[in-house]
C-alpha cells in the first residue's frame, strides 16, 4: 500500500528522513480494527517524529500521521482515536499507553489498524477532511478549554500563537462556547485571521491585554511563559500542552504564581469519550476545523515543508 514514512530520523535536515512509497498493507489482528484512510491531517508530532523525538531507530520504517477518518471493515464512517493503550483495548498487560507512530504504524497510508474500541462514528455532517483535523490539534485544544482550564460561557481566555491547528481549534472551540478570546501572534495577517475566526482581539506577543483573563492555553513556551502568566487574573488558570519555542523560560515568574494564587496545569493526551463529545460538540455548535491546505498525500513532502515554514494558519489535511 502507499504511504509517507519516517526512513531515517534526526538527520541535519529531518524531511530529509520522509519517504513516499509501498509498505506491506497491516495483517489483521484479534480485537483491531482495519480502516480504509479517506483523508488523515498533519500535526507538529510528526515533525517532532522525523526529529527523533518520541520515535527510536528500530521502529523505522515508520509510517507518520497520527490522525485519520474513513471507512472501517464493515463500511462504517469512522473516526480514528490516535492513544492507542489509553483504556487498556488491544494491548498485552502492562503495556503503556502510546500515540500511534511511536509504536504502532501511523495513518498517513492507505491503511490502518487500531484497537476496534479506539474507533468513533464519524458524524454524518462533518466531511472526512474535516474529520481528520479533530483527533489531536482540536482534541488537545477542546480538552485543555473544557477540562483542565474548566472555563465557562462569559469566561476569558488568551490563546498564544495564533495560527497553529490547537490555537485555531482554540478560538473557534471558545467562541462556539460563548467565551471572550484573545490571541496572539507577530504575524498581522495570522492576527486579522484570528479576528475572522471570531477573536476578541488579537495582539502582538506580550502586548498589554484590556484586561486580566481567567485562562490562557500555553502551546508556545518558553517565548511566551511570562506573558502568559502576567496576563492572567488572580486565581486564573494557565494550561500548557506543548513547548514549541523552549522549556526552560528565562523568567519563570514564581513569584507572581503564587502570590496570584495561580493554578498551572499540564494537558496531553485526551480521552476517547472527549473524542465524541468533541464531535458532538461540533455537529451542536456548527463550528468546523480552519483547513490551510488539502493536499493528496503523493504530495505530502509539501505539507510538511509548510508546516515546518509556519506559515500556515490552521490544519494541513492529506486526502486519500
Amino acid at each position: 500500500m502507499f504511504a509517507a514514512y519516517a526512513a531515517e530520523i534526526g538527520l541535519p535536515e529531518p524531511l530529509r528522513g520522509l519517504r513516499l512509497g509501498e509498505l506491506p498493507a497491516p495483517r489483521p489482528r484479534p480485537g483491531w480494527s482495519r480502516v480504509t484512510v479517506r483523508a488523515a491531517s498533519l500535526n507538529h508530532h510528526d515533525l517532532w517524529s522525523l526529529r527523533g523525538v518520541g520515535l527510536t531507530a528500530e521502529r523505522l520504517p515508520m509510517i507518520l500521521g497520527t490522525d485519520a477518518a474513513g471507512v472501517d471493515e464493515d463500511g462504517n464512517e469512522v473516526v480514528v482515536h490516535p492513544v492507542v493503550g489509553l483504556t487498556g483495548h488491544g494491548l498485552a498487560t502492562g503495556e503503556s499507553r502510546s500515540i500511534l507512530t511511536e509504536k504502532y504504524q501511523g495513518t498517513f497510508a492507505e491503511q490502518v489498524t487500531v484497537p476496534t474500541a479506539n474507533l468513533v462514528p464519524k458524524p454524518p455532517g462533518l466531511s472526512f477532511a474535516e474529520a481528520a483535523c479533530l483527533p489531536t490539534a482540536w482534541l488537545t485544544a477542546y480538552r485543555m478549554l473544557f477540562t483542565q482550564a474548566r472555563v465557562r460561557p462569559g469566561d476569558s481566555v488568551l490563546v498564544q500563537g495564533a495560527g497553529g491547528g490547537v490555537a485555531t481549534a482554540a478560538i473557534t472551540l471558545a467562541r462556539a462556547a460563548g467565551l471572550r478570546v484573545y490571541a496572539t501572534s507577530r504575524d498581522p495577517l495570522k492576527r486579522a485571521r484570528a479576528l475572522a475566526l471570531g477573536a476578541t482581539d488579537a495582539v502582538e506577543p506580550g502586548a498589554r491585554l484590556p484586561h486580566p483573563v481567567d485562562a490562557v492555553l500555553e502551546t508556545v513556551g518558553a517565548a511566551t511563559w511570562s506573558h502568559s502568566v502576567r496576563s492572567l487574573r488572580r486565581g486564573g488558570t494557565l494550561v500548557i500542552s506543548g513547548a514549541t519555542t523552549g522549556d526552560r523560560p528565562a523568567h519563570a515568574e514564581l513569584t507572581r504564581v503564587f502570590r496570584r494564587e495561580l493554578t498551572v496545569i499540564g494537558s496531553t493526551v485526551a480521552t476517547r469519550d472527549e473524542l465524541t463529545s468533541l464531535l458532538d460538540f461540533c455537529t451542536t455548535t456548527g463550528a468546523r476545523p480552519t483547513i490551510d491546505h488539502t493536499l493528496p498525500l503523493t504530495e505530502a513532502p509539501e505539507g510538511f515543508t509548510r508546516m515546518s515554514s509556519g506559515t500556515h494558519f490552521g490544519k494541513i489535511v492529506f486526502t486519500l
